[in-house]
This record gives structure tokens, sequence and C-alpha cells, in this order.
């Protein structure tokens, strides 16, 4: 298919700059993402329970600047508003999260159908507006009642999860084509249980592995109710991270293979390749000095051969080098920053398209016949309105347009990618790091809840439009 990637001279523009991306197969998906915690506010609205969210937002200094979910970009209520705004975008798709805690505020039992009510019009919203829904389950909000049990360190979280799909199904599978049961199991074990810098704030390795571990049952079993309605395509979004060794030597190479094995394989193997890789089996083991006996007989069977996709959430790679295990360490390596030329978003990150590409090959290659959904994928720039009312947002538009190219390149060399949503629609609350990080392709000014799209976001509603993303950067007629 005619595509050409960043720097070639195939499919160049007119006046010799960079090259047009296009070639995306028909019935391509271009979206853009949210999640109910980031953006609804109205916490106490319509019978809405508690979430760890909720409660880790009280704890003096667990989140930027005292922020809270209370407000957000209050989409709870101007939720018409940014449907207009997805469909005056031309996305195809829109990705947005049900709260649990909405549904089911004591976890289990009673169900709220005011909160139904209001996920049953944003759908039908959407799908009156030709907009794919694109449904969440699970990002993080999970009701904080379910801590009683320990969370999804638990093991009944999963039957508590399970039993939630069925009161969303019931009412939305009928319309609802994409289903993601969980997003990033690897960061709810990491920055949940582990490091206790996300909600519910634990810090325990042991509770981190359960975690993660409960997170990919709960994923087979919400399938499992899925798949009882046709049409329903099921799968989870990863947060996937190419591992790279710092240098050549073989201790370096091994501490990437071993990263890889932690953050990338450890989640995939199971929901796609039959069951939990040996070597982090071994290092797990090593790590926590006993048997993993939160894995039991048939768990494997019950997490595998149940997703229809796999969402790929890409941001950046990681570096790695050997290190001794030790405090805050528990495996043998450790990541190092990547040094380099290469442009940083506002957060630090490495913006690396290239290694999106091989990701997406390489897992085309690995996990053959398993479609493929970009779920997730942006940076933080913190451009603001200028005089003339506009968010000139040139590297943003710079990172969409590599990312693009690297994408349009890994479905010419094979990855059955059939969509990309970008993370995200809108500036929002950023978890632990408050309203400061601005990911959005749609400014939001916080306190009048004012909505300004950014130049980027009108280069990827032309993207949109077209299928073909041109070279010059500069702001395409929009509106």
């Amino acid at each position: 298919m005619p595509v050409a990637s960043p720097g070639s001279d195939a499919g160049g523009s007119p006046q010799g700059g960079p090259p047009v991306v296009g070639g995306f197969p028909p019935g391509f998906l271009w979206g853009a993402g949210t999640s109910a915690f980031q953006v609804e506010g109205a916490l106490d609205a319509d019978g809405r329970g508690e979430s760890v969210w909720d409660v880790f937002a009280r704890c003096p200094g667990a989140i930027e600047d005292g922020a809270d979910g209370s407000r957000a970009c209050e989409s709870y209520a101007r939720w018409r508003e940014d449907v207009a705004l997805v469909a005056e975008l031309g996305l195809g798709a829109y990705r947005f999260s049900v709260a649990w805690s909405r549904v089911m505020p004591e976890g289990t039992g009673r169900v709220e159908a005011r909160g139904l009510d209001h996920y049953e019009r944003l759908v039908d919203a959407l799908l009156a507006r030709g907009v794919a829904p694109i449904l969440t389950l699970n990002h993080w909000d999970m009701p904080q009642a379910l801590m009683a049990d320990g969370g999804w360190a638990g093991r009944a979280s999963v039957d508590a999860f399970a039993e939630y799909t069925g009161a969303v199904a019931g009412r939305l599978a009928d319309r609802v084509p994409w289903w993601i049961t969980q997003n990033e199991p690897w960061i709810i074990a990491l920055l949940g249980y582990q490091l206790g810098l996300h909600a519910p704030g634990v810090s325990d390795l042991g509770a981190s592995l359960a975690a993660g571990h409960h997170v990919l049952l709960g994923h087979g079993a919400a399938a499992d109710v899925l798949h009882a309605y046709p049409g329903a395509r099921v799968g989870a979004a990863l947060s996937l991270f190419p591992c790279d060794p710092a240098t050549p030597s073989p201790a370096d190479v091994a501490a990437a293979e071993g990263s890889d094995g932690y953050v990338n394989r450890w989640f995939l193997d199971p929901l796609l390749a039959g069951g939990y890789p040996a070597d982090m089996r071994e290092h797990w083991e090593r790590a926590l000095g006993r048997p993993l006996d939160v894995i039991r007989d048939g768990d494997e069977d019950a997490i595998g051969g149940r997703s229809d996709f796999l969402g790929v959430n890409y941001y950046t790679r990681r570096v790695m080098a050997a290190a001794e295990p030790g405090p805050g360490r528990p495996f043998p390596w450790q990541v190092v920053d990547p040094g380099g030329t290469a442009p940083r978003t506002d957060a630090g990150w490495e913006v690396n398209p290239a290694a999106m590409h091989d990701l997406l090959v390489r897992l085309a290659r690995d996990y053959p016949g398993v479609p493929l959904l970009v779920t997730e994928n942006g940076g933080v720039f913190a451009d603001a309105p200028t005089h003339d009312g506009r968010v000139h947002d040139r590297r943003r538009t710079a990172f969409l347009r590599g990312h693009v190219a690297a994408l349009a390149e890994a479905i010419a060399a094979g990855a059955d990618v059939r969509g990309y949503v970008h993370w995200s629609l809108m500036d929002n609350l950023e978890w632990a790091l408050g309203y400061r990080p601005r990911f959005g392709l749609v400014h939001v000014d916080y306190p009048t809840g004012v909505r300004t799209v950014k130049d980027s976001g009108r280069v990827y509603a032309e993207l949109a439009r077209t299928g073909v993303l041109q070279p010059d950067p500069a702001v395409v007629p929009f509106g």
C-alpha cells in the first residue's frame, strides 16, 4: 500500500517537503479517548458511590496541588457538548469508560439505573452521529467498598467485576461494538499496589502480583459474559513499553529481556499465548521468596483464548541496564535515561515513533492472528491559547505526524491494526499529577470548562476526514 516513512522521498509533498502519510485500510477507525474519573466530575450525582480514587485524593500529598475529581472537565453534565465535539472533529470512534461506582455503588449487588441511563444516552448520541463507541469497563476507578476484600489483590474482585460487566452489557451490548475490559493491568499492579503512587495506595510486592493476576482473571470472566452477546468484540488494553538495552553488553541485554517479561510478556502471554512466561515466574519467585500460589490450577485457561483484539497503549520505550536487586528494586534491572537528541515531551519522555512501529510489527509476529487497536498514544505538551484564541501546539502536531507515519509503515509491514485512538480527546485530570499535564487535542480551561480545539486537533480532524495526514504542520481549515 502507498505509505512513506518520515524522511523518505516516496510519496513526498509537491513542495518537496516531508511525505504525505496515507494508505490506511478501508474502515480504519480514527478516534480519541477519555476515562470517567478523568473527565466526568459530578462525584455525588445520580447515586454514584465512592471509588478508590475519591478516597486516595483525600490523602494529603497524594495528588499534585491537592487536586481531585470533583469537577474535572464536567463531562457528566456536558456530555452532549463533548459528543458534538467528537462529531465536529469527524472522528469515527470515541473511547470512554463507564464508572463502576456509578453502576454498582457498593461494587456488587444493587445496580444504580441512573448511572446506566447516562451511559445509554451517551452511546445512543454517539451512534446517531456515526461514531463507534469503544467502551472501557475498568479504567482504574474500582468502587471503594471492594477494598474490604483487598480490592484487586483479593480474589473476590473477579466475581465482582463479572457481575458489573453483566449489568453494563445487559443495557449496552446490543449497541457497543468494541469492549475493553481492563485498562493497563501493569500500571494498576505497579502504581496502585506495588509503589502506592496511585489509588488505592498499597505498597506491597505480593499484593501487586495478586492484583495483576486478578485483573487478568477479571478480563477472562468479563469476556465470557460479553461473548454471550453477538457482535461484541472484547479485548484488554495493555501499557506496552519496548525495552532496549542501554549497551550491547550481555548483562544489559539480559536486563532488557527481563524488563520486557515484567512489563509486556507477563500480560501478553497469558492473554494471547496460553500462560505466564516461565522466565518471569522465576524472577517473581526469587523476588518474593516463595511459590506463586496466587496463580491457581485452571487460572491460565480462564484468562487465555478470550481476546478478539489487543488494545495497545504506547507512549515511549524503556532503556534498561543491569542492576543488583535491593530496596525498591525487586528485579535485577533498572531504567536509565536514553540520552541522545530525540525530542522529549514536557513529561520528559522520549518521543520515539520508530519504537511504536517495531512494537506493532513484533506483536503481529509473536501473536499472529490477533487484530490490534492502538487504544492510547499521545504526549504531554503544555501549550495554551495565545492572543488569537488558538492553541498552536506544533510539538503535538509533530508527535502525531511521526506516530501516524510509523503506524502506516507497521501496517504496510503486515501488522493488522484496525484503528488509532489518540490520547486524549481533551485535557483532563492526569491522576496523581493533577491538572498540570495536558494530553488533549482540545484545550480545557478548567475554571470555566471552555473547550478549544488545538491546532493538533485540526490536523487530526483532517486526517479522520480524508485518511491522509498532510505534510505541512500548518493549520488546516476546520469547522
